[in-house]
């Protein structure tokens, strides 16, 4: 998860909808923010994936201008922004996650976006 909010604000929500997130990317672990591709840079590495392998979902321009950057796929979720404000920085734009469906595989793991 890379999130523009502190690691106190991150863990409080991902504790308050019962997620816990194996790898957490704060403003407190960057020297650059988004748009800046070093938030997504620093994901996949701890990850240690490629960031031309991974997807990162957005709600907002300067998150998909960021993953973008990063060599990264972009799917913008219109959660927080219209469709509009999004688009020229996502590759495909849906209402939000009810939409993708994630299986994991034995080489990771398949995204697909649903209707």
């Amino acid at each position: 998860m890379v999130t523009s909010g502190t690691r106190r604000i991150a863990d409080a929500r991902l504790a308050a909808a019962g997620i816990e997130a194996r790898h957490l990317v704060t403003v407190d672990d960057i020297t650059e923010h988004k748009p800046h591709p070093e938030p997504f840079l620093t994901a996949a590495r701890l990850l240690d994936v490629d960031p031309a392998r991974c997807v990162a979902f957005e709600d907002a321009p300067a998150g998909l201008e960021a993953a973008r950057a990063a060599g990264m796929l972009t799917v913008a979720l219109t959660t927080t922004h219209d469709a509009h404000a999004l688009a020229p920085a996502a590759d495909a734009v849906i209402p939000d996650l009810s939409c993708v469906a994630a299986h994991l595989t034995d080489g990771g793991m398949d995204v697909t976006i649903v209707s």
